[in-house]
């Protein structure tokens, strides 16, 4: 008799079988995403000057599609017009974008990148490249076909995520109304 591991039985579910490689990708997953939460938390540091992680989102928008209105380039960065205006404010005024009339709609006030814009963006990207190179190297083309489709699927389904349930209002207006309510019921 060997001393090999046992043999899943055909029997079991793929899940099942598939569980700890799952758990380790969701361990990797919530890392990464506590990793980029911190590091657009220190946003709050930035010196005079310095552009946010957002802003810098609205920059590539631009290089991106072209000049938008703060509507369509709110949408474009899946952001609010209320977030994006102030935002647009402060790049004008860093000389990041322009901001001008529509030729289409002499109504509607596009945005559009400048140089100094897309000097940012080359800094930028520059500056992380040989980051990113560093952390990919070694990485076959399999396996970086692989965690793109992954991370696809993972964007997908946190963008077609259900809202959060809504809570009940707390009954007489009182924080905490509701639940004190169980509470005298319960004695």
């Amino acid at each position: 008799m060997s001393a090999t591991a046992p043999t899943p039985s055909k029997a079991a579910p793929a899940a099942e079988l598939r569980s700890p490689q799952l758990s380790e990708l969701a361990t990797a997953f919530r890392h990464v995403f506590r990793a980029l939460n911190r590091l657009r938390g220190r946003d709050t540091h930035l010196c005079a000057g310095e552009l946010s992680h957002a802003q810098f989102e609205l920059l590539i928008e631009l290089q991106e599609r072209g000049e938008l209105s703060a509507g369509e380039l709110a949408t474009a960065a899946r952001l609010t017009p209320a977030t994006v205006t102030p935002m647009l404010e402060h790049l004008a005024a860093g000389g990041h974008v322009e901001r001008v009339r529509s030729e289409l709609d002499r109504r509607v006030v596009v945005s559009r990148l400048t140089g100094q814009g897309q000097a940012a963006i080359e800094a930028k990207r520059a500056a992380w490249q040989s980051r990113w190179d560093a952390a990919l190297e070694g990485v076959s083309r399999r396996d970086l076909r692989a965690a793109t489709r992954v991370l696809e699927r993972l964007g997908a389904m946190l963008e077609d995520a259900p809202p959060p349930a809504r809570c009940e209002a707390p009954q007489n207006g009182a924080p905490g109304a509701a639940a004190q309510g169980d509470r005298a019921s319960q004695k």
